[in-house]
């Protein structure tokens, strides 16, 4: 079934850290927007001409229904990609169409503990889920960024554990040393001390990092039932956000034919 279409208007934009910004939307066009229930609640944009759009996905920061605006927030990288460049150059006043929001993740309470693990792609989604944590909450949580100038405050309560991974320069993301399964965020999370008891599993960011070398570890080796582990990639190396669907769609059917 179709996703739901919205228009509405960036109200103001904010750099949060070097290579992130947060473009606020809302009125006119708020009411036309419902909220989903889950923390890593998506959204589907448009840009370009209204006759053959390009879609980009992005988490919805978050929505306050009291000053009627929704936040997201944008990895940017100067002049690379299409929403990056747009989230940095954006005017109040603009319009924007967006489709959505999807989403199926939030952190169960009755886990005994949770894994949140994720690059900056996955930020937004990571945010969003340490923040709906309860207070008494266990949780291990691995960020892997550019350097410490793109950390971002992440308040949490005194048994969530933060660990801000830091890989070099942006373009070094997804290198050479994530094909070899040695990328910061692939070694912390192997090397964490596993806890007992019942884990709930949401690890988000580059495709070869987090399907290739932690999908197995968190599945295979630590035995987490797929109802247990939202794990998934949200953009590849090398691949537009369309040729990023087909190598998933050609994934599943690797993964399907082998079962």
């Amino acid at each position: 079934m179709a996703r739901k279409t919205s228009t509405l208007t960036v109200v103001r934009t904010e750099r949060l850290v070097p290579h992130m910004v947060r473009v606020v939307l809302g009125d006119p066009g708020f009411d036309s927007f419902e909220p989903s229930e889950f923390t890593d609640s998506y959204v589907k944009m448009e840009f370009g001409s209204a006759e053959e759009p390009v879609l980009r996905t992005y988490t919805v920061r978050a929505v306050d229904p009291v000053a009627r605006e929704l936040a997201i927030d944008f990895v940017v990288h100067g002049d690379e990609g299409v929403a990056g460049p747009w989230a940095a150059s954006v005017q109040p006043g603009t319009a924007v169409t967006v489709r959505g929001p999807g989403g199926a993740y939030s952190p169960r309470p009755d886990a005994d503990w949770h894994l949140i693990a994720g690059d900056e792609s996955a930020l937004p989604a990571i945010s969003t889920a340490v923040a709906a944590l309860g207070p008494d909450a266990v949780a291990r949580v691995f960020v892997e960024v550019a350097d410490a100038h793109d950390e971002i405050d992440l308040p949490a309560g005194p048994n969530v554990e933060i660990t801000w991974l830091h890989r070099g320069a942006p373009s070094d993301a997804a290198g050479a040393d994530v094909v070899a399964g040695n990328a910061p965020l692939v070694a912390a999370v192997r090397a964490m001390p596993w806890l007992p008891g019942d884990v709930h599993v949401f690890i988000h960011g580059e495709a070869e990092t987090v399907m290739h070398h932690l999908r197995p570890y968190i599945r295979k080796e630590r035995g987490v039932p797929a109802a247990s582990a939202s794990i998934s990639g949200y953009w590849r190396r090398g691949r537009t956000e369309e040729g990023f669907r087909v190598w998933k769609s050609e994934l599943a059917s690797v993964e399907a034919g082998s079962r």
